[in-house]
């Protein structure tokens, strides 16, 4: 499987619009162009108004584009997790033209299999994300992951389902589109996250990803390489950044600065010494603030989230996973978050900032993990979503490519037997001559 080529990654976050593109080469993802601008329009994760997105959009694109030194004209979307549900699916067909007999089980027919996986009812307020499959069952055998080019009558696929409200989902690829540009594919945004952020032992035996975004905050339970649970909790960094302000009566600019230049998660790695001075409104001279009175307040709403979010992955006991926690997203970044998390979360936590020159900040994960999500996708899952997409062309490109290699390979086998016979032809008449010649 080559996945060679340039990946543009697009993710819209209610404090910001970052773009990625990436080019990947030898199994190397390499960074090429990055735009970030401050968004507009959102809120709490969800595009609440269309205009203003779009402008945002635009200008993390351009930004982007002077940096790559390419025009973008598709990109890959992150799309939130808010109200996201994973519902199983599953279909069959019968191979070939029902006759009965056995036949050669090509792209087709997995496009097919998945149409009928995907034929259930859905509410109408919702729309089908993404589906990925599981396994296949070629007559009656199971566990099969590529079923193309094995022999059979009849075709199973169990896979999943994530399914979101058809608000969001329609919102979000209507700004890309006003943006002038062509949305190739829609990926769940905590399926993205945790190909950057998790290892595969983690994806494997089982962790839990926590996105501490500006607008909200994502848990994420990743098991077997499964997304297995969502949970959204509708209060992030803005909401810290709203407490500062409230509490000091600063503006939320100045509140947004000290946190990031004087802040911590957790309280007791502050000073009482350290003292900065806040633009406090209707003064003129500014008050002089301790950097632990500052944390007190940061502290107070981290806690809030995280207890709540422990108290949702108790319930499905999420926190016995052997992978612990691993914490990334904007908010990641204040010190003494991961001690925080410790003192209430009592499991292992892990940060994860990403390690690609220029962009060592957990907030560019996730805009970092839809790039990586798209490299490494196989074969079989790019046909299964083409069948979502209803593109038949990306499966009849596929038969042609699979033919045109057969043909090849039959090409080079009757040229190495026309030369196996002319090489024996030529032994024989060798053979024949020596003979002639003792005799």
């Amino acid at each position: 499987m080559d996945n060679s080529g340039i990946y543009v990654g697009l993710d819209i976050g209610t404090t910001s619009i970052k773009v990625i593109v990436a080019e990947f080469v030898k199994g190397q993802l390499n960074i090429i162009g990055v735009g970030s601008e401050r968004s507009d329009g959102l809120s709490r994760g969800v595009i609440v108004d269309i205009d203003r997105a779009v402008d945002a959009i635009k200008a993390a694109v351009d930004q982007a584009e002077q940096k790559a030194n390419i025009q973008i004209s598709e990109v890959t979307v992150g799309i939130p997790a808010n109200f996201l549900e994973i519902v199983p699916c599953n279909g069959m067909i019968a191979v070939g033209d029902g006759s009965g007999k056995s036949k050669e089980i090509d792209s087709t027919d997995v496009y097919h299999v998945t149409k009928a996986a995907l034929v259930q009812k859905l509410p109408p307020e919702r729309d089908i994300i993404d589906v990925i499959p599981n396994e296949f069952t070629v007559d009656g055998f199971d566990g099969i992951k590529d079923p193309r080019g094995m022999v059979g009558v009849r075709l199973e696929m169990n896979g999943v389902l994530y399914t979101g409200p058809r608000t969001v989902l329609h919102n979000t690829v209507k700004c890309v589109e006003r943006a002038g540009l062509v949305v190739k594919d829609t990926i769940v945004a905590p399926l993205a996250l945790a190909t950057q952020a998790l290892s595969d032992g983690e994806q494997d035996f089982g962790a839990v990803l926590i996105d501490l975004g500006g607008g909200q905050t994502t848990a994420a339970v990743v098991h077997d390489h499964k997304l297995k649970y969502t949970y959204v909790d509708q209060e992030g960094g803005k909401f810290v950044t709203k407490d500062i302000s409230v509490v000091l009566n600063t503006s939320l600019e100045n509140a947004e600065k000290i946190k990031r230049n004087f802040g911590y998660a957790a309280s007791y790695l502050a000073s009482k010494d350290d003292v900065f001075p806040v633009e406090v409104v209707g003064k003129a001279d500014t008050v002089q603030i301790s950097g632990e009175y500052l944390s007190e307040i940061i502290e107070a709403r981290l806690t809030q989230i995280f207890t709540k979010l422990k108290t949702v992955l108790e319930e499905i006991d999420a926190l016995q996973l052997p992978g612990g926690i691993i914490i990334t997203g904007g908010v990641s970044a204040l010190p003494g978050i991961k001690e925080l998390a410790e003192d209430i979360f009592e499991t292992n936590i892990k940060l994860f900032i990403p390690q690609q020159m220029g962009l060592r900040h957990p907030s560019f994960t996730q805009s970092i993990g839809l790039v990586a999500y798209m490299t490494k996708q196989s074969e079989i899952e790019k046909v299964v979503k083409a069948s979502l997409e209803g593109d038949i062309s990306v499966i009849e490109d596929n038969v042609e490519d699979d033919t045109h290699e057969q043909q090849v390979d039959y090409n080079k086998n009757t040229e190495q037997k026309k030369q196996k016979v002319k090489k024996n032809s030529s032994f024989e008449g060798i053979k024949n001559f020596f003979n002639t010649f003792f005799d």
